[in-house]
């Protein structure tokens, strides 16, 4: 059973009960997992709440990096949660290689069809996904794909947003609480861009350099054949330092230019400009 020592604020502790109390009416579910900060501290809770009755899905596909996978299977397997992970070739959904405003509309539609056959098939009575409250916000064109398939969205309903989330991580002493915050590989590129394994390849492999040179957080936007480096500013100064390193790194995986954003890290910068 969790339990924390010290005190929540009356609010917070509100919602996590909620959030409990909401899990505790679900037969059975199976949690939308990715391995990131919202998802896990879901599939903790929903563990937590009804045992082996809450089970783990995770998709692979071209889209997400294979760290993630990795540090997912790594999480079920440490909490002894069934996992089921299954392949899904996103490239193959109509109109999603074209990476049009609405891509992650369409892929969002396929994939959760997939998670709703998959628990259909394990007898697990619905699925449930980490969307928090600040998702609201911003475009996010997924949203109505999981409205229109009736996906829960229990952190959502529990009114909790992503600090709060990752402050009863912390207390859950759980390893995400402080991840940075992770997208699909999709939402580096242009709209309108065409999409493929190659070039999803060549923006995992210029972020995990990165990552295992010790930043923090970070994007690696693309413009054809331009790296658009998004970097927090409080770490301008080392990327400076390894500016030999990475440019040569980064052409090296095909990239002809490399540059920084002086505006730094921001969520959804490939959004501008949109109505």
């Amino acid at each position: 059973m969790i339990k924390f020592a010290g005190c929540f604020t009356l609010t917070l502790e509100k919602k996590f009960e909620n959030l409990k109390k909401n899990l505790c009416n679900f037969e059975s579910v199976a949690v939308a997992f990715s391995g990131g900060v919202d998802s896990t501290f879901l599939l903790k809770i929903a563990h937590e709440v009804l045992g082996d009755k809450a089970v783990a899905l995770t998709a692979a596909s071209v889209f997400i990096p294979r760290r993630e996978i990795n540090a997912a299977k790594n999480f079920c397997r440490a909490e002894n949660i069934k996992q089921i992970i299954f392949e899904v070739d996103t490239l193959a959904v109509e109109g999603v290689k074209e990476n049009p405003k609405n891509r992650c509309y369409l892929c969002k539609t396929a994939l959760f069809k997939n998670f709703l056959r998959i628990a259909n098939e394990n007898n697990l009575a619905c699925v449930v996904e980490g969307s928090n409250k600040d998702d609201e916000g911003d475009y996010r064109p997924g949203m109505q794909a999981l409205t229109e398939l009736k996906i829960k969205s229990p952190l959502r309903t529990a009114e909790l947003y992503k600090s709060e989330i990752r402050e009863l991580s912390r207390r859950l002493n759980l390893s995400t609480a402080d991840k940075p915050s992770m997208a699909c590989l999709a939402t580096r590129f242009v709209y309108g861009e065409t999409l493929t394994a190659e070039k999803l390849s060549q923006v995992e492999a210029a972020e995990n350099f990165l990552w295992d040179a010790g930043f923090k957080q970070l994007r690696v936007r693309v413009h054809g054949n331009i790296a658009r480096l998004e970097i927090s500013p409080t770490e301008f100064e080392k990327i400076l330092n390894l500016r030999e390193e990475i440019i040569f790194n980064l052409k090296n995986y095909g990239f002809d230019y490399v540059t920084l954003d002086l505006q730094g890290y921001r969520v959804g910068s490939m959004n501008i400009g949109l109505k």
